[in-house]
């Protein structure tokens, strides 16, 4: 094996930790959607100013990664990190003790920025400690992780909401933080060495940023991160009203047809990561955006026909596991090149993944809570930007071997 495949500074306790850092998106979003509706109810409010509790996480966790991100280069991975942490369980009981939907929409919004530090700097250390294949594989873990947590969150949420309420339910994840907090305390130490940090302050920040942005191949996997998950965090605003209102499903049943569908992220993500080092990171990334297709198209089909609940559930698992797929190699291909801007870069790729989910997900309701067809149609308008942005990688990269061969 090559030797600079392997891991560097890394043993298996630090890499679990890493990859527990990453729960926070899909287990902040999801634990609490079987009980969305009874939210709705509670709070007095409509369900658009609902779906406003997961934008404003959303949006937090996007513009959240992208301040993180650079002051994880400056000031190393572990006091950003710390407070982070504290911050995230402050935030999550402030989501319980909320008195009405507009407090709670704010509080989303400081747990998301909270949240997106642990995201950021997983990313981010884990391009510190891991290079070549093992970053490759690193990243389809962190994918298998996402999708455990999405699995986790919603079966979880499902049986708490037999005996708490949605209060109880974010107090539950200020509890997750406390226990993520004590073991980032045990475990971690600085992946990131003082020599290694960037200086400069503000105007060396922007001369990082517009490196990144002028490299087609970086924000062409960028886009293609950020707009397969913008499918997905549009399924996630709607299939529980979809699901539960449309279709009648209850809560327990939503989250277990929402576990079939993470099963299928979660095995995919795994089976990406292997194949983009063994195969190619671009031939499995093109594979990736054609299963999310196939899956948008059936949504959209269902939509415009009132197809059944297997034709919607077997959509959803196809697009979800081809979500999966694409994560791996896009991640790959936009952190690989910038080892010395691993939380810059990060940052970048967490803003296109959360910021474009943020706009996906409001507009599924625009049609009714329960309507199949905007769902779909947003969903294929991913999957089609996706695609034109595959092709700019995969022209970038020729014309890269042309002139190497030269």
């Amino acid at each position: 094996m090559n030797t600079s495949e392997l891991p560097r500074k890394v043993g298996p306790l630090l890499a679990t930790l890493l990859l527990l850092l990453t729960v926070f998106g899909p287990i902040s979003m999801d634990l609490y959607l079987p009980v969305l509706p009874a939210l709705t109810t509670d709070l007095g409010t409509v369900t658009s100013m609902a779906q406003l509790t997961l934008t404003s996480c959303l949006i937090g966790l996007a513009v959240g990664q992208i301040i993180a991100g650079p002051i994880s280069d400056r000031y190393g991975r572990m006091r950003p990190l710390l407070v982070g942490l504290v911050a995230y369980i402050a935030a999550s009981v402030l989501c319980a003790l909320s008195p009405s939907v507009e407090t709670l929409i704010f509080a989303r919004l400081i747990q998301g920025l909270a949240g997106s530090v642990g995201i950021v700097i997983a990313q981010a250390a884990g391009r510190d400690v891991y290079e070549g294949g093992a970053l490759i594989r690193f990243y389809g873990r962190v994918t298998v992780i996402g999708g455990l947590a999405a699995i986790v969150g919603p079966v979880i949420g499902g049986q708490l909401a037999q005996i708490l309420d949605w209060r109880g339910i974010f107090l539950f994840l200020a509890g997750l933080g406390v226990l993520i907090m004590a073991a980032t305390l045990l475990i971690y130490r600085e992946t990131l060495p003082k020599k290694l940090r960037s200086t400069g302050g503000a105007k060396q920040s922007g001369n990082d940023f517009r490196k990144l942005f002028t490299d087609r191949v970086f924000i062409g996997a960028v886009l293609i991160c950020g707009l397969t998950h913008a499918a997905l965090f549009a399924y996630l605003a709607g299939a529980t009203y979809i699901l539960q209102d449309g279709y009648g499903l209850s809560p327990q049943g939503y989250a277990l047809a929402f576990g079939a569908n993470s099963a299928g992220y979660m095995i995919f993500g795994a089976i990406a990561g292997r194949t983009a080092d063994r195969w190619s990171e671009r031939g499995t990334l093109a594979v990736g955006v054609t299963m999310t297709g196939v899956g948008a198209v059936g949504l959209l089909a269902t939509g415009l026909w009132s197809l059944p609940l297997p034709v919607i559930l077997g959509s959803l698992f196809v697009m979800a596991s081809g979500v999966a797929f694409a994560a791996p190699p896009s991640a790959s291909l936009a952190l690989a090149g910038y080892p010395e801007l691993a939380g810059t870069a990060s940052s970048v790729l967490g803003l296109s993944r959360f910021g474009l989910g943020a706009i996906a997900a409001p507009l599924v309701g625009i049609a009714g809570p329960s309507t199949v067809t905007p769902l779909g149609i947003i969903t294929v308008l991913c999957v089609v930007l996706s695609a034109l942005c595959l092709a700019m990688v995969r022209s970038q990269s020729s014309v890269l071997q042309r002139v190497n061969a030269h």
